[in-house]
């Protein structure tokens, strides 16, 4: 029996790839930057399965030139990197791994809150240059995390358990979202329901994001609601770069106009080395490390290969984003 070949665009863990191995003839890209798209291009031609990271662009053009193709298996909660319309009209079903890293993100989210409003990487870098001169009234003084407001933008699952972590701060939780939830849930998360974005933006002490890129949230943070914080504001994103307006984020972080923000997220990834935002201090760039926990990373790549085998099988993954491409 002929086993289905397939290309995973990176090693993502020894179990997840002997786990493929059982039942495929599979190839596995070598390097830590990601295949070429023309490399990409060429290895779909004969596969009938791609697991992908976000980094991988599977247009159209790519679909159409992979006649054998049944499965994409996105290592990745988001899926954006995927033309899922185009995926469904040739039948190719599209997996992704939500869930498995809920919690290791809000964890990420949180710590970015904290270590901006107290100012914890600029402390560090003070200590290391020898400016520690001694304990001083006004030296680093940053801001209350415990009794403030949190602002969260998407309560879907990673909103939800930014939630969770602002109680134990005793902290008032305001979300906006285009889905309300009912009085029982609100009262159970301890959250309270924010109509008008505006709203959100001018009361919150904490601004934290967790929507999908879609078109409507493309630069849904820009001049206007930065205009709209407070000049005390932290605002964090680990959703997606370029739900941020990054040079709207420059000039009012530059001018002070709000107090800092931790991104684990920026427009272009990687981030340039020149980018003006490395220059200032009120702010912290991670590099796209919220799921980086040594068992939420393993756990995403088992439930990829999962998606992936299931599949090649012609069945639904067990997390399947267009279910409706395998029917008639």
């Amino acid at each position: 029996m002929i086993k289905p070949k397939v290309f995973v665009t990176r090693f993502i863990g020894q179990e997840a790839i002997d786990k493929i191995s059982q039942d495929t003839t599979i190839e596995v890209w070598p390097e830590e930057l990601p295949p070429p798209y023309e490399v990409l291009l060429e290895k779909s031609k004969d596969s009938e399965g791609l697991l992908t990271l976000l980094s991988d662009k599977i247009d159209a053009n790519l679909i159409n030139s992979a006649p054998k193709l049944k499965v994409v298996s996105n290592y990745a909660v988001g899926y954006d990197n995927i033309d899922i319309t185009e995926a469904t009209k040739h039948h190719i079903v599209i997996g992704n791994t939500p869930g498995v890293l809920t919690g290791t993100t809000a964890d990420l989210a949180f710590a970015l809150l904290m270590a901006a409003a107290r100012r914890v990487v600029e402390a560090d870098k003070y200590t290391r240059k020898g400016q520690w001169k001694t304990w001083g009234p006004q030296v680093l003084l940053g801001q209350d995390i415990h009794n403030a407001t949190l602002g969260i933008i998407g309560l879907g699952r990673i909103g939800a358990e930014m939630a969770k972590r602002a109680r134990g701060f005793n902290m008032r939780v305001l979300y906006h979202d285009k889905i309300k939830l009912n009085e029982v849930e609100e009262k159970q998360l301890g959250v309270e329901y924010v109509s008008e974005l505006k709203e959100l933006l001018s009361n919150a002490d904490f601004i934290s994001v967790h929507v999908p890129l879609v078109e409507q949230t493309y630069h849904l943070i820009g001049v206007n609601e930065f205009a709209m914080m407070k000049p005390t504001a932290v605002l964090i994103n680990t959703s997606r770069g370029t739900v941020v307006d990054q040079k709207a984020l420059y000039d009012t972080l530059k001018a002070k106009r709000i107090f800092a923000a931790g991104l684990d997220v920026t427009e272009i990834e990687p981030i340039s080395p020149d980018d003006p935002l490395l220059t200032l201090d009120n702010v912290i760039i991670t590099p796209h490390i919220a799921s980086g926990s040594f068992t939420t990373r393993k756990n995403m790549a088992i439930m990829a290969a999962e998606n992936l085998l299931t599949g090649l099988n012609g069945d639904i993954p067990p997390n399947c984003v267009n279910p409706d491409a395998l029917r008639k």
